[in-house]
């Protein structure tokens, strides 16, 4: 009996050309909110859409393409709290249900996500 194999979320969503829609739909809850939208004041939108669409590739199982700064440096100097994390991985986990994973995969990737907490905050 042959077992078909399984389908990383990447794969299941679609691949890039999705999770760039993802990534564009999560960046739209983003700089709507003002607890966080000033982080991104001076940031370089599209470069920043690149590198989260191959971060969040990553997280859901797919070849791991981020190859931008570590999450300490690109971090440093924005003191992010934890309210500010919750955020953005609550904007995330909207966005991926939005695209119809189930809340088991999300919480999937929530969990891989938090594992940058450390890295990111009050740097």
């Amino acid at each position: 009996m042959h077992t078909p194999p399984t389908l990383t979320l990447y794969e299941k969503l679609g691949g890039q050309p999705v999770v760039a829609q993802i990534v564009d739909d999560f960046y739209k809850r983003v700089l709507a909110d003002d607890t966080v939208n000033h982080f991104f004041a001076n940031t370089d939108m599209e470069k920043q859409r690149r590198h989260q669409t191959a971060f969040v590739s990553h997280a859901l199982g797919g070849s791991n393409q981020y190859s931008g700064r570590s999450m300490e440096k690109a971090h440093a100097g924005l003191d992010l709290q934890p309210e500010h994390f919750e955020s953005i991985a609550s904007h995330l986990g909207e966005s991926l249900a939005e695209y119809g994973l189930t809340q088991e995969e999300i919480t999937s990737v929530l969990e891989r996500v938090s594992t940058l907490r450390e890295a990111v905050l009050y740097k």
